[in-house]
């Protein structure tokens, strides 16, 4: 994602810096178990964090969108908390 923001749109942090997490609304546990995004002063995480991130990059603008529709939002969020399970033993793959 970073590749594909050009223009510098998305502040990423990495909350398991300690010095960074201490910007973040919510303790490092819960902010490292989904993903989460702020877009317009309000907190979001899982697909819809996803969506606004998308909705900053002009490639992913179009499926960001799309996910502004509560049953494009829901079919996402439904395949992130599916994600969300398999990711440890993605992770554990991947080591």
């Amino acid at each position: 994602m970073r590749r594909l923001d050009r223009r510098g749109a998305i502040r990423f942090v990495d909350v398991a810096d300690p010095e960074a997490a201490a910007s973040c609304p919510l303790d490092p546990a819960t902010m490292l178990a989904r993903f989460h995004a702020e877009e317009d002063g309000r907190l979001l995480s899982g697909a819809a964090a996803f969506a606004a991130m998308w909705r900053a990059l002009p490639l992913l603008r179009p499926l960001g969108l799309a996910a502004r529709n509560p049953l494009v939002l829901r079919v996402l969020e439904k395949l992130y908390v599916r994600f969300l399970r398999l990711r440890p033993r993605l992770q554990r793959w991947l080591r």
